[in-house]
């Protein structure tokens, strides 16, 4: 039977410092490593570099870019490490036209706004200016369009109440192309309906329609449509059925009218 190799004390210590010297090493590498990394750290917070640098703003169409950074009161003056992002999220919600507002902190010095807008959805005539009118139904009293929008439809003869507020909720279970296809709703009321509209369209159609089935009648109209002559243009009657009468038509039947009158 072979006796095991036998490994004296005096092969082993140098064996043993080495693997302590490496040991050893390796601690004063982490601790130069954070050392370093506590300098650098204290160096980017005291120094410009952890001040905001860049600011995104996403979503925004309404108000500018610069408008609302004026909002948030950010600046190239305030530490990264000092934005407080729930409080500029309060701020911008404050506008009457945003529906949400996020606010992020990108390391190293960047902050991100990201918002959404409330829908004008239609805009009401008041005397000689063009109020915008919200998905939320509010109308903004401040502001004014000196030209006519084309993005959305005009209400004229709507007045704040039930009505307006119908006509909104109506507007807004439309699709975009028939939303987009209509240029003008006179709020017209008879003896026989009190809700009664009048619609422009922006083909050249007139739709007689009322507010209580507006939007389920208005989807039917690009196939109602693509069923008439696009060269005569004349009424499309959805208050009850849904039938056209032309233009000439209309105007035939008063002649007729007169000459039976003169007869």
């Amino acid at each position: 039977m072979e006796k095991g190799k036998v490994v004296s004390l005096e092969e082993r210590i140098p064996k043993l410092k080495q693997q302590r010297r490496k040991k050893a090493n390796r601690r004063l590498i982490l601790l130069l490593l954070l050392f370093f990394s506590l300098i650098m750290f204290v160096v980017y917070f005291q120094s410009p570099l952890s001040h905001v640098n860049k600011i995104e703003v996403l979503g925004n169409s309404v108000y500018s870019s610069d408008e609302l950074i004026t909002v948030s009161e950010l600046s190239s003056s305030i530490n990264i490490w000092n934005v407080d992002e729930k409080r500029i999220e309060g701020k911008l919600k404050k506008l009457s036209q945003l529906k949400t507002a996020q606010v992020e902190t990108i390391f190293p010095n960047t902050v991100k706004i990201t918002v959404s807008e409330y829908k004008r959805i239609a805009y009401i005539m008041k005397e000689k200016s063009y109020l915008p009118v919200l998905e939320n139904g509010k109308t903004l009293k401040a502001a004014e369009v000196l030209e006519i929008p084309s993005n959305a439809p005009i209400l004229i003869g709507f007045s704040e109440g039930n009505a307006l507020n119908g006509m909104i909720e109506e507007l807004g279970k439309l699709k975009e192309e028939i939303l987009n296809s209509i240029s003008e709703i006179h709020y017209s009321p008879k003896e026989t309906d009190s809700l009664r509209l009048t619609v422009y369209m922006n083909d050249g159609f007139e739709v007689s329609a009322t507010l209580r089935s507006f939007s389920e009648k208005m989807a039917h109209y690009p196939s109602i449509v693509s069923q008439l002559d696009p060269n005569i243009k004349g009424v499309i009657d959805l208050e009850v059925g849904s039938y056209f009468k032309a233009y000439e038509q209309e105007g035939a039947d008063e002649g007729e009218e007169e000459n039976e009158g003169d007869r």
